[in-house]
């Protein structure tokens, strides 16, 4: 076998360009994948990531995907709550990346059995019928499902005794209610979801962060109530939001002439510190 040699002045120029690359493909692969590239980092995780079923009701099973981290200690749970989107292949690839940060990731497919056939969300057509039957999930139902998911969880071999919740937009919403449950989590995370109303926000016990985009004046208009409420409460509530970005950043992260992707770089780092305060 011949053995290739390289020119002297190739390879400097090829350990020259690995140099500059390495490190940006280093950084890409700490962040959560966008939508565009989610189901291609699913598919080269060397995570262990399954769908199971959790039980609800007398006959429901809440369909639930899961990536476990690889650690040798018990790990705390975050339960991811979806965008209006119900239960994509972004959303799993979401869970992936918090499992590569070290938490056990779960989400779970809210609107399982209330789908054509008793399906959830992969049993629905298109976009817009998701859309439309998670606007018809309620509060109360959607805390309902997320209460069995979350005490299925907790009580998993590999975990802590510690949980919380993350959630988009419509997810992020009910992510911020959930800091009002009883029993609490220990963190909240919201991303561009709408504040509770006057009478919930009474209820919050569970130390919240925000992330929001700074165009997204519907969502945001609920921030400065919330944090007025929680503040006289002295309850925590930390919001920040990101100039330039849209509803929706982390999953749009090419969005924006390159704000959406500049506020997920801001945003997952906050969030993991976060969680780790709260999950240890």
């Amino acid at each position: 076998m011949t053995r290739r040699t390289w020119h002297p002045f190739a390879r400097f120029a090829f350990l020259t360009a690995f140099s500059l690359l390495a490190p940006a493909a280093l950084a890409a692969n700490t962040l959560p994948p966008g939508e565009e590239d989610a189901l291609a980092r699913l598919e080269r995780s060397p995570r262990h990531g399954e769908y199971l079923d959790v039980a609800y009701g007398d006959s429901t099973k809440l369909r639930t995907w899961i990536v476990y981290p690889e650690r040798k200690d018990k790990a705390g749970v975050v339960i991811l709550i979806h965008e209006i989107f119900g239960l994509s292949d972004w959303m799993r690839g979401v869970a992936d990346q918090l499992a590569a940060d070290g938490f056990i990731a779960v989400a779970p497919d809210l609107l399982s059995g209330l789908g054509p056939g008793g399906g959830g969300t992969e049993s629905v057509a298109t976009r817009d019928e998701v859309v439309k039957l998670v606007r018809g999930l309620s509060l109360e139902e959607s805390a309902a499902r997320l209460a069995a998911v979350r005490d299925w969880a907790v009580r998993l071999p590999a975990a802590n005794g510690k949980w919380a919740t993350m959630g988009f937009c419509w997810g992020g919403g009910r992510s911020f209610a959930a800091a009002a449950s009883s029993p609490a989590p220990q963190a909240c995370v919201v991303f561009y979801g709408v504040s509770p109303d006057s009478a919930q926000l009474l209820q919050v016990r569970s130390p919240v962060l925000g992330n929001y985009g700074g165009d997204d004046a519907r969502v945001n208009a609920t921030i400065e109530p919330a944090r007025l409420a929680l503040t006289a409460r002295k309850q925590s509530y930390e919001p920040f939001t990101y100039d330039g970005a849209g509803h929706g950043f982390l999953r749009q992260q090419t969005g924006r002439d390159g704000a959406n992707l500049r506020a997920t770089q801001a945003a997952w780092p906050r969030t993991l510190a976060f969680l780790r305060k709260h999950l240890k």
